[in-house]
């Protein structure tokens, strides 16, 4: 009695023992690796429905490739991702180039007159000048040439310092007039070059004479340069 009672209980021990490993096993192979959730393939019921647990997450083989996405269960969404299109590069805004200088060739000169044996200017001489110097004003030159000249009367020598100071008179106005001083270049000629011929003026001791040669005594000066037209 004792043996058949140990035996039959054994059995049922055993066949326990089977049913739980059976059930152990089936348990085991519905449990998904989810450590490496959202990238094994989906496990799904007989009706293809991805089975959830309590709270409601998908479980996930652990084997497979990744699911695609679906409402229940995230998976890898496809996303359109737009070209990328570069910016269009800010304009280039040029600043207006300044106009270039147009310049016109320039040439004047003026004629003073002196007294007989004089070196100081005269009143219209004076006058002759002002005109030269508001003349200058926008002419971009590199020098003014003054030459002094005298008439025939007197010695080579007398004539040839007279010149001078003649010169040296004007070129003194024009300083005084704002002139830069070295713009001012001189020259005396004397007697040399006169502006009369001696057969026009024969004779030197007479006042027509005098008068005669009154184109001998004078200073020239002349400028040439560029002026701004615009």
């Amino acid at each position: 009695m004792r043996n058949s009672f140990t035996r039959k209980h054994t059995a049922v021990a055993v066949a326990c023992a089977l049913a739980l490993g059976v059930l152990s096993a089936s348990a085991i192979a519905q449990i998904p690796d989810i450590s490496n959730i959202d990238q094994k393939a989906l496990l799904v019921d007989s009706r293809g429905a991805a089975v959830t647990n309590s709270f409601g997450e998908c479980w996930h083989l652990s084997y497979g490739p990744a699911p695609s996405w679906t409402a229940g269960c995230g998976g890898v969404a496809s996303v359109a991702v737009a070209p990328y299109v570069a910016p269009a590069p800010a304009p280039v805004v040029m600043a207006a180039a300044a106009p270039l200088p147009v310049y016109e060739r320039v040439a004047f000169d003026a004629n003073v007159l002196f007294d007989s044996d004089k070196y100081a200017l005269r009143p219209a001489g004076r006058d002759t000048l002002d005109e030269f110097v508001g003349k200058l004003r926008g002419l971009d030159s590199q020098s003014i040439m003054a030459i002094g000249y005298a008439d025939r009367m007197g010695t080579d020598a007398s004539n040839q310092v007279l010149s001078q100071n003649r010169v040296d008179a004007v070129k003194d106005y024009l300083v005084g007039k704002g002139i830069a001083s070295n713009r001012v270049q001189t020259s005396a000629k004397g007697e040399t070059q006169p502006t009369t011929s001696a057969g026009d003026c024969k004779d030197a001791n007479n006042p027509k004479n005098v008068a005669c040669m009154q184109p001998d005594r004078h200073v020239f000066i002349e400028v040439s340069g560029n002026r701004n037209v615009n």
